[in-house]
């Protein structure tokens, strides 16, 4: 078997910031990359708005999964907050988990991300206006670095790492041995053996994480899910917004059930996106740094997050199958215009193609009420009513919801205070985790952890003098 000091599963931002951290400290160390996508270089999604127009259910999603991971064609958002985007500051304190996510956007500078914006809402004059119409808008401070410009920072960090880390793409990791005091890594052409083993595989790896505890006897409990739709409209109606914030995380809270709903994801002038997880097919939305790749239309999710208990657990389950439902009616992701879901018709072609948005997605114009649960459904028209008072045209008949979006978590793996399993040089980091949500906090992990097995920590998870 070939040995490792360090394996990684996953060359997720996570897995990339490991990787970066254990070779900063000690450029001897021995890494080998597992990764079941392709290499940056390699990875592009068929999808071309002109032969091909919808998804075509590659092996490996090129949008999902490879160096990278799922935030390799994102719009490349890195939120500093601990606010939202995961639970890391539970584990290791709200300072340090700021500290490193400031830390990892040091690093992003230094490779390539030099010159982008760092937004924040600090001192602005719009949480006021949210709050005087029922919305709460979360703080956080926002480094938008584009799809185009996210690129090139992360293959500027790959031509770091290529010649001192044994990066195997194309490859996944079937199985996880705990051997000894080590580990043993087995896939479907051989077997490695490590000390330590660090576990980085995403949300797309949610079923094999959940296989893994499984077989490990690792303790697990159910995660939370966010259905809802993404948005679309012209750019201007949102531009007070996006032109100071960049990304606005506004929750309102529902008249009719309480529930939360939430905005996620914004992008200013980008594009609407399908994902295939798992085979399911769910929008997403990416936005461009250079002004040549813009459109003339904003993007953004509207999320409503559930979580089961008892009797029923599988919070994943229960999005997936509003997916497949749409999947199933709209042989993919369903567009209708907001007047027609309210006016409880579907939508076709020539209403869309006479209204006042241009789609950036061929979808399916469909019928939303038919797929989303009531419940979910009116908390996002409330929802959009409300947003409407403090961006007027929101509520536009002719404004664009594309659905299902879903948000799967992966379920949250009991671990201790260094991410560590309940095997002792077995970390399990980044949204596959089930800690975290977000570009910053998976490589805020990724850090963590490195400096972990490095012994870079004193007894309170303070960093040793020599990396301050």
């Amino acid at each position: 078997m070939q040995k490792s000091d360090v394996i990684i599963i996953g060359a997720g931002p996570g897995g990339i910031f490991a990787a970066y951290e254990l070779l900063k400290i000690n450029k001897d160390i021995s890494i080998t990359v597992f990764e079941a996508g392709h290499s940056l270089d390699k990875r592009k999604c068929p999808i071309d708005g002109d032969k091909i127009k919808s998804c075509i259910h590659c092996q490996s999603c090129s949008i999902m999964s490879g160096f990278g991971g799922a935030g390799a064609f994102s719009d490349g958002k890195y939120n500093i907050t601990n606010d939202f985007g995961g639970t890391l500051y539970e584990y290791i304190g709200k300072k340090e988990a700021i500290d490193l996510m400031k830390y990892v956007d040091e690093i992003n500078m230094s490779h390539g991300g030099e010159g982008t914006k760092l937004y924040s809402t600090a001192g602005t004059d719009i949480k006021k206006v949210c709050l005087q119409n029922k919305l709460k808008l979360l703080d956080a401070s926002v480094r938008h670095l584009g799809t185009d410009i996210n690129y090139v920072v992360l293959k500027n960090i790959y031509n770091e790492l290529k010649d001192k880390v044994d990066f195997h793409f194309d490859e996944a990791a079937l199985t996880i041995e705990s051997r000894g005091e080590g580990f043993v890594i087995n896939t479907k052409n051989d077997s490695y053996t490590c000390d330590k083993c660090i576990v980085s595989v995403g949300r797309v790896g949610s079923k094999w994480m959940e296989r893994v505890c499984k077989e490990l006897d690792i303790p697990t409990k159910s995660n939370r899910v966010d259905i809802g739709v993404r948005v679309e409209l012209p750019a201007v109606i949102f531009s007070h917004l996006t032109d100071e914030l960049y990304e606005s995380k506004i929750v309102y809270r529902t008249h009719q059930f309480e529930d939360n709903v939430r905005t996620f994801c914004m992008n200013p002038h980008g594009i609407v996106v399908t994902e295939n997880t798992n085979g399911i097919l769910t929008v997403n939305g990416h936005s461009y740094e250079s002004a040549d790749k813009q459109t003339d239309n904003t993007n953004f999710a509207l999320l409503v997050a559930k979580h089961f208990s008892e009797p029923f657990k599988d919070s994943n389950g229960y999005g997936e199958s509003i997916a497949r439902l749409s999947n199933m009616l709209g042989g993919g992701v369903i567009v209708q215009r907001f007047g027609d879901l309210v006016r409880g018709r579907r939508s076709n072609e020539k209403r869309i193609a006479e209204g006042m948005v241009t789609p950036t997605l061929s979808a399916t114009p469909g019928d939303l009420s038919l797929v989303l649960p009531k419940r979910i459904l009116d908390g996002i028209i409330e929802m959009i009513y409300a947003l409407d008072k403090i961006a007027p045209g929101t509520a536009n008949d002719d404004t664009l919801l594309y659905g299902v979006e879903v948000k799967f978590y992966n379920m949250e793996v009991e671990l201790n205070n260094n991410l560590e399993s309940r095997y002792k040089g077995l970390y399990i980091i980044g949204d596959g985790s089930g800690v975290t949500h977000s570009l910053s906090h998976a490589s805020a992990s990724g850090v963590y952890v490195a400096r972990d097995i490095l012994g870079e920590r004193d007894g309170d998870g303070i960093l040793t003098e020599c990396l301050r």
